[in-house]
């Protein structure tokens, strides 16, 4: 591999940078990638497109009330930050004043590319700043994206399981696919390759959780290069580990994703109201480049893809970005402890929180993280004895935040952490009681956030996307909402317990009922279940934790169908579109519902779940787990 020094170029309208192994072109001062030279191709980005739309930074943006504009960013100031033979570091910066109101998002832009000596590829980031007393405005997406040449790329990996040759773009043009349900999803009726006819195409059968998108990209078989996007920390991205963000597709197109309401709605959007300063870094990320010889396989490159994302997550947070905004290892701070759980009626024990998600996030209550989008996160998984230890956390004032598979709700440590640089702060033994009034009588599903151990039905033949057949992600299918309607075409759903199996028989979404006239009607799914004895004159505890929910409304009754009013109603709840985008969970809520003792009777008794509204087939919910609790008992309670 070369390690000639790293070389620029400056002319009036480019800006090349040069490491002998890679060379990359960006507009002067736009800060647009219009080039990407590697491995004796001498563009990997769509020459076909305008230089302006081939790999970019964008945002969308609007004032209060006004619809959304799209924006590609586009520098107006160029500078060398560094130029060494070792390193090159561009600025290219658009600065906003009052004279621009309306015209551009209110925010100072400062886009940076960086290319280091013998690396095989490029890195970006940026730093975004809203000075105080600018205008209002909500930022509801930015990203950086990357459009590949369409006659050499046509394999994309998202993960080990989800890879495959993909669709031309123009295979999505009207004469050769239908439009489904919305504009994302088309059903490819006369693509160029014959083998792909059949098949839905749809951005969002790829995305993934935040967590999990560290590498993506695309494979050329000719020559064999592979062109990946590389995200070596989730600390600049909104709503958490378990946010779903969109990653590679059909364009060949590669996004980085930093923030978007996507599976979540409105409150992953930041809103920025009464002169509010912020500002944030968003990256770096890597692009890397590889390529393999014409005898090998061109698989390979995934997987050297795969061991160069662990290196660059080793390396992080980098040592080499000039903005002194990114604050560097011995600028932060760290945190450790352990996470016990007391749930008292199961085991009077502590219970090792093994696997537990525990994370520090901006101030706020209990599982406010995953509604977080302005500022920084910094997660970590426990370890089977619940120890946890988060590093290299940037200085500043956060909450300890975790959520353990297995119990629901939300864990909070209730006193504010100050991190500074260098520090260290030991936690010692956290403990976590998640709700419990009482002895469980019986429950349903699994408490992990997700709907994914229901019952997902087999798509129709008529949509199917062969990635996903015999899948463990079959969830990922269009159309499975329409699957109820075929299942239930005259009643709903009823739920036996100790009769039924929440594997096969609790469908995975409540949704809609399509009528013949191809409107809507709500559901009412009934929970059927024999309780020996009633204390009349206690209270029983239902616990409804949802894994998402889109425009619905659950209410709850007890024995009587028809009452006029419910014991509970949610109200209308959710904008996470998780139904329509093959999401299996979008934000979590947790619904306790009080049951009167005196609504129960010895012997049969039905709960009844009714979502009623129905303007659309993808309003409806997706249930994570649900338990009824008896009343307490003091007998526990003495032993505690």
């Amino acid at each position: 591999m070369s390690t000639r020094a790293v070389q620029l170029h400056i002319r009036d309208r480019y800006v090349v940078m040069d490491n002998g192994i890679v060379q990359v072109t960006l507009s002067n001062p736009d800060g647009i990638v219009t080039g990407i030279r590697y491995n004796g191709v001498d563009n990997l980005l769509e020459v076909l497109n305008k230089e302006s739309n081939r790999g970019y930074w964008d945002l969308v943006w609007n004032a209060p009330g006004s619809k959304g504009i799209f924006d590609v960013i586009s520098g107006t100031s160029f500078r060398v930050i560094v130029h060494n033979e070792n390193q090159v570091e561009l600025s290219f910066t658009r600065m906003w004043d009052p004279s621009l109101e309306g015209k551009f998002v209110p925010l100072n832009i400062d886009k940076r590319f960086i290319m280091l000596r013998g690396s095989s590829g490029f890195y970006s980031y940026a730093i975004y700043e809203h000075l105080k007393d600018w205008p209002d405005f909500d930022l509801g997406e930015t990203r950086i994206t990357f459009k590949l040449r369409k006659d050499r790329f046509h394999y994309m990996a998202v993960a080990d399981d989800r890879q495959r040759y993909m669709p031309l773009p123009e295979d999505r043009s009207s004469g050769r696919a239908q439009i489904l349900a919305y504009p994302e999803a088309v059903l490819l009726v006369n693509p160029s390759n014959p083998e792909h006819k059949g098949e839905v195409d749809d951005k969002y059968q790829y995305s993934r959780d935040n967590k999990d998108i560290k590498v993506h990209g695309w494979i050329s078989s000719n020559p064999p290069v592979g062109f990946w996007q590389i995200t070596p920390s989730d600390e600049f991205r909104s709503g958490g580990p378990l946010k779903q963000s969109l990653t590679s597709h059909v364009g060949p197109t590669t996004l980085a994703m930093f923030i978007s309401g996507h599976y979540a709605g409105q409150y992953l959007v930041p809103q920025f109201r009464n002169g509010e300063p912020w500002k944030k870094v968003f990256g770096p990320v890597f692009i890397y480049l590889n390529s393999a010889s014409p005898r090998d396989d061109p698989l390979w490159l995934w997987e050297d893809a795969k061991i160069q994302m662990m290196t660059e997550v080793q390396s992080w947070p980098y040592s080499f970005p000039a903005s002194e905004e990114f604050q560097k290892s011995d600028q932060r701070g760290n945190v450790g402890g352990r996470l016990l759980v007391l749930d008292r009626y199961s085991s009077k024990d502590y219970i090792p929180a093994n696997g537990a998600y525990v994370g520090m996030a901006p101030p706020g209550d209990a599982g406010s993280w995953q509604r977080e989008c302005k500022d920084y996160q910094f997660w970590t998984r426990a370890d089977e004895e619940g120890y946890f230890s988060i590093n290299n956390i940037r200085t500043g004032d956060y909450n300890l935040y975790a959520w353990v598979p297995g119990f629901i709700g939300d864990y909070r440590y209730d006193t504010p952490i100050t991190i500074t640089s260098g520090s260290y702060i030991e936690m010692g033994d956290l403990v976590y009681e998640p709700p419990s009034d009482g002895p469980t009588l019986w429950e349903i599903g699994i408490p992990d956030r997700s709907a994914a151990e229901f019952y997902v039905p087999d798509p129709d033949p008529k949509y199917i996307n062969k990635l996903f057949v015999n899948h463990p992600d079959r969830f990922r299918h269009y159309g499975l909402w329409d699957r109820y309607t075929e299942l239930y075409p005259d009643t709903d759903l009823v739920y036996t317990v100790g009769v039924s199996d929440y594997r096969k028989d609790w469908f995975f979404a409540q949704v809609p009922r399509k009528k013949d006239d191809n409107t809507h009607q709500g559901t009412t799914w009934q929970i059927k279940f024999i309780l020996n004895n009633v204390d009349r004159r206690s209270t029983y505890k239902l616990r409804v934790a949802i894994a998402s929910a889109t425009l619905a409304e659950l209410q709850v009754r007890v024995n009587d169908p028809n009452a006029r009013r419910p014991l509970f109603t949610s109200g209308l709840i959710g904008r996470d579109n998780s139904i329509a985008r093959h999401g299996i969970h979008g934000l979590y809520l947790l619904y306790n519902v009080n049951v009167p003792g005196a609504q129960l009777v010895e012997g049969n008794n039905t709960i009844f779940f009714t979502q009623p509204r129905n303007t659309s087939p993808f309003q409806g919910i997706m249930y994570d787990y649900i338990r009824l609790e008896g009343p307490p008992s003091s007998d526990v309670k003495d032993e505690l």
